[in-house]
């Protein structure tokens, strides 16, 4: 698993993940808000396997 996400990209998944998987706690909106699970993951792990197919990068090459 080699990190093909950074930078803002991972602060901002991370933001969504939170502000998602908070408001499903709290009962807030629908249970699809649990999909924040996801974003939340990818952020924390630096690697999105949806990135993959595509060659995407959006971290800095080492």
């Amino acid at each position: 698993m080699e990190t093909n996400v950074g930078g803002i990209d991972k602060k901002l998944r991370i933001a969504v993940g939170v502000v998602l998987v908070g408001l499903a706690i709290f009962g807030i909106g629908t249970p699809w808000t649990w999909i924040g699970v996801l974003p939340l993951a990818t952020g924390l792990m630096g690697w999105c396997p949806a990135y993959l197919p595509f060659g995407i990068k959006t971290c800095s090459t080492k």
